[in-house]
């Protein structure tokens, strides 16, 4: 089935709701195992992984359906380099290209729908996404995050998405290596709400740097991997922000938790936004800061990701 443009359909929609946690929900579900190195990017080679991906994904996609909203997805490859893909034991297989082809299939399995869904290439920074000072340079990003990009790129994944990002140097470096490449890109950051990536840069200054040192430039940006409240917070901050930033950030992936990345990572337990809250929430920056594409992250399920798509797509919300 044909697929439109991303960058299209996101100008002209009036919103594109995304998934919510994937990751997180599996590593809660405890009859999982998570590998220490890909995380979830194996779970395509066993019957019981692709169930549980099948489960959560599936859920997204009935969700989109019945409200009519496009919707993003994601594949499960947050973690898939080449280096860590050689650690896991699975150098012989093509991860990030059979992640694609099992979304890809279960998209085709919508119908009609299916020509709504889009399936972004996921990556993220190549250390841990809540530790900036794990941040490589520019030139070691380009080198690192390139053997990804292109086989990203070769599945047949509408865009590449590089997620979770802490630190503007892998940003540059990553938003340069997909430029390389030339397939439509979108770099989402972790935001402080002083309006800043977690090393302290603040969002103006980084968008404009990457804006201007990739060419071409991300098509727009996202946060995620925080809470409504911070984001608008770190959007309308007075110094760190500004009318540029409003304008290529397009969207968030958001946090059921206001707690900062830090707390996040050492909490011993699941920090959850009631879902009604969280919906009402997130839905309201459509109209307050323009947002266009939103969805969930940490702390996130198929409840949350039903009551925004309520929102957006102007129902009722169920009591």
């Amino acid at each position: 089935m044909s697929h439109g443009s991303f960058q299209e359909v996101l100008r002209r929609s009036a919103c594109v709701l995304g998934e919510g946690a994937v990751i997180e929900r599996l590593r809660r579900d405890g009859s999982i195992e998570l590998d220490p190195h890909l995380v979830n990017s194996h779970l395509v080679y066993s019957e019981a992984g692709r169930a549980a991906l099948a489960k959560i994904c599936g859920g997204y996609l009935e969700i989109g359906r019945s409200f009519e909203l496009p919707l993003l997805l994601s594949t499960p490859t947050w973690r898939a380099s080449r280096e860590r893909i050689a650690q896991a034991g699975y150098g012989g297989r093509d991860v990030n290209g059979d992640n694609y082809r099992f979304l890809h299939a279960l998209r085709e399995g919508c119908g009609a729908y299916a020509a709504r869904v889009f399936i972004c290439g996921l990556m993220s920074c190549s250390g841990d996404a809540y530790r900036p000072c794990d941040a490589l340079s520019a030139g070691e990003a380009r080198r690192f995050h390139a053997w990804q990009i292109e086989r990203l790129a070769a599945s047949g994944v509408d865009f590449i998405l590089a997620s979770t990002l802490p630190a503007l140097s892998e940003a540059t470096g990553i938003a340069q290596a997909l430029a390389a490449v030339g397939i439509p890109y979108l770099i989402s950051f972790v935001a402080r709400p002083e309006g800043t990536l977690l090393d302290g840069t603040p969002l103006r200054e980084a968008i404009a740097a990457i804006d201007a040192a990739a060419r071409p430039a991300p098509f727009c940006y996202l946060i995620n991997c925080t809470h409504a409240s911070v984001f608008r917070r770190a959007l309308t901050h007075e110094a760190n922000s500004s009318a540029l930033v409003r304008s290529r950030v397009m969207g968030l992936l958001a946090n059921t938790s206001a707690l900062s990345p830090e707390e996040l990572d050492n909490s011993a337990s699941l920090i959850e936004e009631e879902p009604g809250v969280f919906g009402a929430s997130v839905a309201a920056l459509r109209e307050e800061l323009g947002m266009k594409l939103l969805g969930g992250c940490c702390g996130t399920d198929d409840r949350h990701i039903r009551s925004l798509a309520q929102r957006l797509a102007g129902t009722t919300p169920v009591p």
